[in-house]
């Protein structure tokens, strides 16, 4: 028996679904049983469970919804004061601020959890404060939902309570992060418009590294004319550093000293690590080795600073990058030596240099000793070795990598599996490179379109075209557009082989992506579909094309 919303039941009379259903409208709700037709009434048992109350005549008694049903017989107490449930009701309902924030953060999606701070804000009493809107915000932003971001800090310099520069601080970074570079420099303004303070030494030197890193010259000058006329702020030696990263990143060695300089003078600040090894990776990275050297002996001798395995870093990057894998190697030795343990970073750049310089023995010997002392390689560490055994055809090894770290819970990265594709595709092994483009996303790894353009592009020059039309269906299908170029070749040499409908088809995927063909792919493609007498398939491209062009 088929249950009903209201618990009746109703038999199928081999009737349509609409003569059933007109007439269940017409009809009282009947059971078939053996002792003939009787209405159903169910009754919720509390005890047991929902049971058939039977009544001999449908006429007799109205049907009674078993939502409606109460037992006669037992006496009902008598309710409490309206007055009082409607306060425990409402107070149970009240969304304080902390469960509010909560709520809030849980929320996936981020039109519901800004309906969310908006339902909280109409409750009587409630007013937002800085935690709840620092959630929203994080929210909102964190899903690159920076107009909704706009309308809230726009309502918030209408609130009176007191906000904290934190706020923009951490909207200032995903600003960064998505190259939204003038709305960094904006919230930073905005912290005294709300906030109602000036932004503290911190803000600034938030603010001045974003664009530093971002090599925003202009607003950096900016941001820099602004804190000096209106705030009159001391240049701490955070501000400090982050200039002479500036003029180290711009390649003007000599202006970074001259900041330097400028810090021996301050009676707010003075060079410490950070600067010296800024400074020595800004001569390294100009070829200038030896003053480098000179400098870290300077660093230890004059200013008695003890370097760190960053400023040993540098250095070993620096020998590196100049083909000095041996010289690098030395630095390594003279840090234990000197009471400095190697880190991680320290062993994966020498891994990395030895493994540039051809070097692979020494660079495996490296790895050894790495681990032997303790420390886990990382998946720079591995992408070294892997990217030496693709490059010089033993593709076999480096995925015998992969397989070690998969053992040693490294996680591989895109990088990683970019150049296990490359190399799989330099050694024609196509179906194993499409395999894995095709099953790594299943298996939570993230593949950027650089993995797909890798074998898509080696495809199309080694004609493999139905392969490479396959390709292009699934990363069309992935959201990932293929190059240009690559793009134009592939539809060439698909007209040449004859292959029409795989052309067509291919042109009218990538022109829904927004890609136009060049004038020789599309004559190429008209003249083949013309010879084979299908002029509406014309029509249709021409119209595809008209349209997304309108």
């Amino acid at each position: 028996m088929h249950m009903g919303c209201f618990g009746t039941s109703v038999v199928n009379s081999g009737r349509s679904r609409h003569d059933r259903g007109a007439e269940w409208q017409k009809q009282p709700k009947m059971f078939s049983g053996r002792n003939g037709d009787f209405p159903v009434i169910f009754v919720l048992d509390v005890k047991r469970h929902m049971q058939p109350y039977r009544v001999p005549s449908a006429s007799s008694l109205p049907w009674i919804s078993p939502l409606n049903f109460t037992k006669p017989l037992e006496p009902k107490l008598d309710p409490p004061p309206e007055i009082v449930v409607a306060e425990t009701r409402k107070k149970s309902k009240y969304i304080t601020h902390d469960v509010a924030i909560n709520l809030i953060k849980r929320e996936k999606d981020p039109q519901h959890a800004l309906k969310i701070f908006n339902m909280v804000s109409e409750q009587k009493g409630f007013n937002h404060n800085n935690a709840t809107y620092a959630t929203i915000l994080q929210k909102l932003a964190q899903f690159k939902k920076f107009q909704a971001v706009d309308r809230v800090l726009h309502q918030m310099t209408y609130e009176a309570c007191k906000f904290h520069e934190g706020v923009f601080i951490n909207l200032m970074k995903h600003y960064s992060k998505c190259g939204f570079h003038e709305k960094v420099f904006d919230a930073f303004l905005s912290i005294q418009t709300i906030v109602r303070e000036k932004p503290s030494p911190k803000a600034i030197s938030s603010c001045l590294n974003l664009l530093v890193d971002s090599n925003q010259v202009d607003l950096v000058r900016k941001l820099l004319l602004y804190a000096k006329r209106s705030l009159v702020y001391k240049p701490n030696v955070c501000i400090f550093n982050i200039l002479v990263k500036y003029h180290c990143r711009r390649g003007d060695i000599d202006s970074a000293f001259e900041v330097v300089k400028e810090m021996r003078n301050s009676k707010y600040s003075y060079p410490n690590v950070i600067t010296y090894s800024t400074l020595m990776d800004g001569l390294c990275r100009n070829g200038r080795l030896k003053e480098a050297f000179e400098l870290f002996e300077e660093m230890v001798s004059k200013d008695q600073i003890v370097p760190d395995p960053l400023t040993y870093n540098v250095l070993i990057n620096g020998f590196c990058r100049e083909g000095k894998a041996d010289r690098a190697r030395n630095v390594i030795e003279f840090m234990k030596n000197n009471g400095c343990c190697p880190n991680v970073f320290n062993y994966s750049a020498l891994v990395d240099g030895l493994c540039k310089a051809g070097k692979l023995q020494d660079a495996k010997g490296v790895l050894a000793e790495m681990k032997s002392s303790g420390l886990k390689p990382d998946a720079i560490t591995y992408t070294s070795l892997i990217n030496f055994f693709s490059r010089n055809g033993q593709i076999d090894e480096a995925i015998e990598l992969l397989t070690e770290m998969k053992e040693n819970d490294c996680q591989a990265d895109t990088v990683t599996f970019n150049v296990i594709l490359g190399g799989l595709c330099r050694e024609g092994r196509f179906d194993e490179a499409l395999d894995m483009i095709e099953k790594l996303p299943q298996q939570g790894v993230y593949l950027n379109k650089g993995s797909y353009r890798i074998v898509l592009n080696s495809l199309t020059q080694n004609c493999e075209l139905r392969k490479a039309n396959k390709l292009l269906g699934l990363m069309l299908s992935r959201g990932f557009v293929p190059h240009y170029a690559t793009s134009n070749e592939l539809l060439v040499r698909l007209c040449k082989e004859g292959m029409a409908n795989d052309a067509a088809t291919a042109l009218f995927d990538l022109v829904d992506m927004g890609f136009q063909p060049q004038h020789d792919s599309w004559e190429l493609l008209i003249d083949l579909i013309c010879r084979d007498r299908k002029l509406l398939y014309v029509f249709e491209l021409l119209d595809e094309l008209v349209t997304s062009n309108s």
